[in-house]
């Protein structure tokens, strides 16, 4: 299928397939005669795979040195993205993300205090 039909049949758009490609989160697919990238269904699982995965909050460059696991994870979906290679990678970005509430939370809790009192001057 072209690019445009595999991006809507995965919730993404072409342009999320190029870049995907580029990053190496996906392996070049297929082309036609005319020179046209020509996606499958395997293409079309791997790229829901790697939205999921994004959209856990992990990030294009948290997922780069693990592309050959998202095979793993197509062929079985209930597989834990935690296990293996993956653990240490999930383990920072929570890290991460528990960094970025705690320095949320100092803010807002700055702002709540500057709006109780008067600003000086």
């Amino acid at each position: 299928m072209r690019i445009g039909d595999a991006a809507a049949a995965a919730g993404a758009t072409p342009r999320a397939l190029r870049l995907y490609e580029e990053r190496g989160l996906m392996p070049p697919p297929a082309r036609t005669a005319g020179g046209q990238r020509d996606y499958d269904g395997t293409d079309v699982a791997r790229v829901r795979v790697i939205r999921g995965l994004l959209a856990l909050g992990l990030t294009i460059e948290d997922l780069r040195g693990h592309a050959e696991s998202f095979d793993l994870l197509v062929a079985d979906p209930s597989r834990r993205c935690g296990s293996a290679s993956g653990g240490p990678v999930v383990r920072r970005r929570i890290a991460a993300l528990d960094e970025e509430i705690a320095r949320l939370t100092r803010l807002r809790a700055a702002l709540a205090r500057a709006v109780e009192q008067p600003l000086p001057g």
